[in-house]
């Protein structure tokens, strides 16, 4: 008679018990980081990342090289021309000597990149794991320079890939500022020719790195989220790891435990109180911001109602950091357009600041990337669409 007791408690101990330790050790600065940043998962064993053509570029058409950080710490990256641009010097560019620069301002895909005065900069800010060539993020690539004029610079994070060091949230966000400061103050772009565009993670280093520029007197071109969250404890605690096994959602049965949980978060990617903050500061100096808000109803990773958090505080940043929620639920209503069940478009304008909320019904947490809205979401803080879109 006790067996039969055995197997029901094993299959109810057991779970509780990795979710235990998992807790104690996510409790433990040390591994929290490793489970948030996952940096240490990658294919670089058997990718390497410095032959791009792998990932169907062109030959010579990314240079690999490296940035360094202003704390010590040596970031790769990829520069990545657009390809009409590639075609009218394949000649010359296939000649050069491939894979890592250790100069890249020596090379013909960095004079046309800095001698353009027209040249438009998309700088790519990805989620966590992987390198800056797994997964969708070569597919995000193509899809903004395979048919257009963008030149894209791709950043591996401190820890991530080849770059040095160990991620945490004021590492990320001076790793994402080196790669500003390289393309203002090395490249030649002006400011107004970036756009800074983050997905999952890297929406919560963007917001960081524009509201660093932002408090300089600093206006990109634009500023894209996709698969954003409002901040890092929030949205754990109704995470799901690929949308099947919970993080801190077991814990809502007791408040108390929830918000003892939330406390021990030590990177807290507060990113709907920055996106505030960047609209104040903007606004206060009557400076320019786009900023677009971009997700899929059905991403299973990060829910795409946190975008709302994210849009309300920004919009919130218009009126001093208050709003009443009844005022702005309706205002909201009265500036969205539906185009289906799982798709609207709700644009907030005031003066040179656009805030702009895009749900889309497919794409999932990382395939959107090189769906149409993310190439149109640049194209519109360009200024390249219709001016009424």
């Amino acid at each position: 008679m006790k067996n039969s007791y055995i197997l029901p408690a094993l299959a109810f101990g057991v779970p509780v018990g990795i979710y235990t330790l998992f807790l104690g050790l996510s409790a433990v600065p040390f591994f929290q980081r490793h489970f948030l940043y996952a940096h240490k998962i990658n294919t670089l064993f058997w990718h390497d990342v410095n032959k791009p053509e792998h990932w169907g570029f062109a030959k010579n058409q990314v240079t690999p090289f490296h940035l360094k950080t202003v704390d010590g710490e040596t970031i790769y990256a990829w520069h990545v021309l657009p390809l009409p641009l590639y075609g009218q010097h394949q000649q010359e560019l296939i000649t050069q000597p491939a894979g890592l620069s250790g100069d890249i301002t020596k090379t013909l895909n960095f004079k046309l990149l800095k001698e353009d005065p027209n040249s438009r900069l998309v700088i790519s800010l990805h989620g966590n794991a992987g390198h800056v060539a797994q997964a969708v993020r070569p597919a995000t690539y193509h899809a903004l320079t395979d048919t257009s004029q963008f030149h894209v610079l791709a950043i591996d994070y401190r820890g991530y890939g080849h770059s040095t060091g160990t991620p945490s949230e004021t590492g990320l966000v001076l790793d994402a500022t080196a790669a500003v400061d390289w393309a203002i103050n090395v490249a030649g772009i002006p400011p107004t020719q970036i756009v800074i565009l983050g997905q999952s993670l890297g929406t919560a280093v963007a917001a960081g790195l524009t509201e660093s520029f932002a408090k300089q007197g600093v206006d990109f071109a634009g500023v894209i989220l996709v698969a954003g969250f409002s901040s890092l404890p929030t949205m754990l605690s109704g995470y799901s790891i690929a949308g099947y096994v919970p993080v801190l959602a077991p814990l809502r049965v007791s408040p108390w435990l929830l918000e003892k949980a939330m406390s021990f978060v030590v990177d807290k990617w507060t990113s709907a109180d920055r996106l505030r903050e960047i609209v104040r500061t903007v606004k206060a100096r009557d400076g320019h911001l786009s900023l677009q808000l971009l997700h899929a109803a059905n991403d299973w990773d990060i829910p795409c109602h946190e975008d709302d958090k994210s849009f309300a505080a920004a919009v919130s940043g218009l009126h001093d950091g208050h709003v009443d929620p009844g005022t702005l639920s309706r205002e909201k209503e009265a500036r969205t357009v539906y185009s289906g069940e799982d798709s609207f478009v709700a644009t907030w304008r005031e003066g040179k600041i656009l805030i702009r909320q895009e749900l889309y019904p497919d794409g999932g947490h990382n395939d959107i990337m090189y769906y149409a809205p993310v190439p149109l979401a640049v194209m519109r803080a360009f200024g390249l669409l219709d001016k009424g879109e």
